[in-house]
């Protein structure tokens, strides 16, 4: 099962960080909403980090901060470790995307609800 975790996870339903969780549930998603505050979004646990996710290498990481928050993650995004760093509207800047490039991030640019079937 391809796994994800949401940066910027959010527990008002009318936030793009909540809409994300849920999408990537219906379509069969391991999810893992990730925020600072910690507690339960839809259902699951809220990781304070990504170092505090277990496994390894994730499928795909799918950003909802703002682009200074987001470079800020760079080094921990990087540490571990995913097939694809999603940058949805709003997250991503010209810097922020060099800096995950340097690091060997493969990033898209693009709504990750949307590329996966869902509509936001």
């Amino acid at each position: 099962m391809a796994t994800v975790a949401i940066l910027g996870a959010s527990s008002d339903p009318t936030k793009y960080g909540n809409k994300s969780v849920r999408a990537h549930l219906k379509k069969g998603y391991t999810v893992y909403p990730v925020n600072p505050k910690g507690g339960e979004i839809e259902g699951l646990t809220v990781y304070k980090s990504l170092a505090e996710i277990p496994g390894g290498t994730l499928d795909r990481i799918s950003v909802y901060l703002p682009p200074k928050v987001g470079l800020a993650m760079v080094p921990e995004i990087a540490i571990r470790g995913c097939k694809e760093l999603w940058l949805n509207p709003g997250s991503e800047s010209d810097e922020l995307v060099t800096a995950a490039q340097l690091v060997g991030l493969n990033v898209i640019q693009a709504c990750s609800i949307v590329a996966i079937g869902e509509v936001p």
